[in-house]
């Protein structure tokens, strides 16, 4: 058994996973997750706020420390749709580099295809379609994972995210006006349009895509803070319940309506609702607005929620990249540069 660490910093999100590796599986994975918002007026200004990434760097700072608590190997960290969009990042790649790491801003396709790696873990042997939400971007992957080979037919990122939403519609009036909320809707079904009809990811006899169809996804999967928090709203999950969220299902009139509930409000009064994290409150209903448009541009009824996302993914990828395993394929044909654990005091 081998255990490594992995830090993914996200748009909305910083989180750590602790993995432990045995052959080409793991077998236990605890995760960490804090809000930092990093992305924060990224979409309007092209940059990374500098108290942002003092968010960030604390927020690594102890990851780093936990890592080595747990006594992990080795460690890796990614950064994704805020750090590809800031002209920036680089001065956050340096300061973490100071803790010990080597940060990698990886490429939308390359954050598709270690999600998707992680939540087929629950549904081998069916063709998929998964959509990882987050704060800047959607990455939507659809393939199969069979007698755990991976077969990857299509995987892209689109800029529909949670934060990126907020930001260009729903920062101003509170609760927004009908005019914002249907041109929030606009954008995200219009960029959704345009990678589901490339990648003919429409589900198996929606409108449009009639009849049967071998290569059309059985089932829409989704993961991200979004989704598992409109799980945890609907089951008022207080605490939130991992065990209640990982493969629930929920159907495209339930995303309709907690939408509809969320807009009605103020983001003080979605702080104060059961199932929120309050730092996650002003974002949630541009991302409600993003999985609902996913479900209608994809023509599914319902959308099943998975925790088993990039973290999961990307702990498998490192573990091939470990001291000792040079020859050993990524199952993503990406590996991360992993890093001795360095002590922070």
């Amino acid at each position: 058994m081998r255990r490594v660490a992995c830090i993914d910093i996200g748009t909305v999100t910083a989180r750590l996973a602790v993995a432990d590796e045995e052959g080409e599986r793991v077998s236990r994975l605890a995760k960490t997750s804090t809000i930092c918002n990093l992305g924060q007026d990224v979409d309007r200004t092209r940059r990374l706020a500098t108290d942002a990434m003092q968010r960030v760097f604390a927020c690594c700072r102890e990851y780093v420390a936990s890592a080595g608590a747990a006594g992990a190997e080795g460690i890796c960290c990614t950064m994704t749709s805020a750090a590809r969009d800031a002209e920036n990042s680089a001065e956050l790649v340096a300061a973490l580099r100071s803790l010990g790491l080597e940060p990698e801003v990886i490429p939308g396709k390359v954050e598709g295809a270690l999600t998707f790696l992680g939540v087929a873990q629950n549904f081998g042997g069916k063709r998929i379609l998964v959509a990882d939400n987050g704060g800047g971007s959607t990455e939507l992957a659809c393939g199969v994972l069979r007698d755990g080979v991976l077969d990857l037919g299509f995987v892209e990122s689109t800029n529909v995210g949670c934060r990126r939403i907020t930001d260009k519609f729903l920062s101003g009036d509170e609760p927004p006006s009908k005019a914002n909320l249907a041109a929030a809707h606009e954008f995200a079904a219009s960029l959704f349009e345009t990678a589901i009809e490339r990648g003919g990811l429409r589900a198996s006899g929606a409108a449009g895509n009639a009849g049967a169809d071998d290569n059309a996804p059985e089932r829409l999967v989704v993961c991200g803070g979004t989704v598992t928090t409109l799980v945890a709203l609907d089951l008022a999950l207080e605490p939130y319940d991992s065990s209640r969220v990982h493969l629930a299902t929920l159907s495209r009139e339930k995303v309709a309506e907690l939408e509809a509930l969320l807009a009605s409000k103020t983001v003080e009064e979605r702080a104060a609702m059961a199932g929120i994290q309050p730092k996650r409150a002003p974002v949630i209903l541009g991302g409600a607005v993003a999985i609902d448009e996913l479900l209608a541009q994809t023509g599914f009824e319902e959308l099943t929620v998975s925790e088993s996302d990039l973290l999961f993914g990307l702990s498998l990828a490192a573990a091939t990249a470990l001291p000792g395993t040079e020859g050993e394929k990524s199952p993503v044909g990406w590996k991360p540069t992993m890093r001795p654990v360095a002590k922070v005091g």
